[in-house]
């Protein structure tokens, strides 16, 4: 079941994302020391709050046996784009369609507020999460390479 959290599962939450980019933080090497600006490392409870009550982001959460499995994010960045954050799930969840929920979940939230493009980023060298963005619809629309990333950020978007 998929529904919006309140700001007393902010902790949960950030439970949820660091572990979950955890496990793409230890597939590609990333560290606290070489990437501490990576999801896994830098989600934190003031964080989420602030994305919450300052950046009015809507935020939802998958919910199995009324525990926290997996999350999603939405800012909208103006009249006609959104940008998808943060969505995960935990590991010993993945490959139960969960993932493609939310997602869907996402696009149709973001068509709701009035968008008709959803923005994403990913790491570009997980190839694996590229195919499956694109598998649902996303397209690749560029990378760009940060000093304080060991990685190259990959850009889509999906056409609502």
């Amino acid at each position: 079941m998929i529904q919006e959290i309140s700001k007393n599962e902010i902790p949960d939450c950030v439970e949820v994302i660091c572990k979950s980019f955890m496990t793409v933080a230890d597939g590609f090497g990333f560290t606290i020391e070489n990437a501490p600006r990576f999801t896994a490392f830098a989600t934190t409870e003031e964080r989420l709050i602030y994305q919450l009550e300052q950046e009015q982001r809507l935020m939802f959460a998958y919910y199995c046996d009324g525990k926290i499995v997996g999350y999603y994010s939405l800012l909208k960045q103006n009249e006609e784009e959104c940008e998808l954050n943060n969505l995960c799930v935990l590991e010993e969840y993945r490959h139960k369609k969960i993932g493609g929920q939310l997602l869907e979940h996402a696009f149709l939230k973001a068509g709701n507020m009035g968008c008709s493009q959803v923005n994403i980023g990913i790491v570009e060298e997980n190839v694996k999460l590229r195919k499956w963005y694109e598998a649902n619809g996303a397209e690749h629309i560029g990378t760009e390479k940060y000093d304080f990333f060991p990685f190259t950020c990959g850009y889509m978007k999906k056409m609502l």
